[in-house]
């Protein structure tokens, strides 16, 4: 295998420990839960974390356990006595339909899938993650496991071009142009969900959220925010910035042993 698939082998067993350190992949659900990334050079392929490791949980996942799978779910390369994760389909239909799409996260988030569960619309409740949530996020009507190639397309037809779906009783997807994305997008989704049970529980089902104009406000603040006569000359002699500091923080957090 070129060296390339090595190195996306560790991001992926990278992304899989963040969505356990996270909370996402943790307690009772520290085996459940995949990440996967499309080999750069070879958009045919993709590298997810598999099954039948000595210890299958998320938090321990290792480079050179990750399996290499080919966009109709077949096993292409892996440790011997293990195979693709179950889902696999998930991951090989949307990459497959998608082009764009360069990572998927399935994860089973513990307040957006009560609330899905229950058809409460996710409001916008804070900055972080606010316009994943702005409209309304598909819904997978259904808690089966995702197996056959029937059970993908579904599930790839159902999130269409968006980047998260909401699969009943049975967590999430979400998408990303890398993995630093789509596992963003999880826990942003989460974080949302989150305190979307929080307003409820303190307010009713007629809480509020953050209004569609104050969104629009914050966007084209962010935008104009290095022409600031306080804050351009800074930002001129910065670097750019590849990657968001949560991101890099948890990245160095669990990678300390790889």
């Amino acid at each position: 295998m070129p060296r390339e698939i090595d190195e996306v082998k560790r991001e992926v067993a990278v992304a899989n420990r963040i969505l356990a350190e996270t909370g996402l992949a943790a307690h009772i659900l520290a085996s459940l839960g995949h990440a996967s990334m499309r080999v750069p050079n070879q958009p045919g392929l993709f590298v997810v974390k598999g099954r039948g490791y000595p210890t299958d949980a998320l938090r321990v996942a290792r480079p050179e356990e990750m399996i290499v799978v080919d966009l109709d779910g077949g096993y292409v390369d892996g440790p011997r006595g293990t195979s693709q994760c179950y889902e696999v389909k998930m991951h090989s239909c949307i990459y497959r339909e998608r082009p764009d799409v360069q990572s998927i996260v399935h994860t089973h988030p513990r307040y957006t899938n009560v609330l899905g569960l229950n058809d409460v619309k996710l409001k916008p409740m804070s900055n972080e993650g606010h316009q994943l949530v702005r409209g309304d996020i598909p819904v997978f009507p259904h808690s089966k496991l995702i197996i056959t190639e029937e059970d993908g397309m579904q599930v790839a037809e159902a999130i269409g071009d968006g980047p998260a779906l909401l699969l009943r009783g049975h967590g999430a997807v979400t998408t990303g142009r890398n993995l630093e994305q789509s596992v963003m997008h999880m826990l942003h989704l989460e974080e949302q969900a989150r305190l979307n049970w929080v307003a409820y529980a303190a307010f009713g089902p007629d809480y509020k959220g953050i209004p569609a104009e104050n969104m629009d406000e914050f966007a084209a603040g962010y935008a104009a925010m290095g022409k600031a006569p306080h804050l351009a000359g800074p930002f001129a002699s910065m670097p750019p910035v590849t990657v968001g500091g949560v991101w890099k923080y948890y990245t160095e957090l669990v990678s300390a042993d790889m």
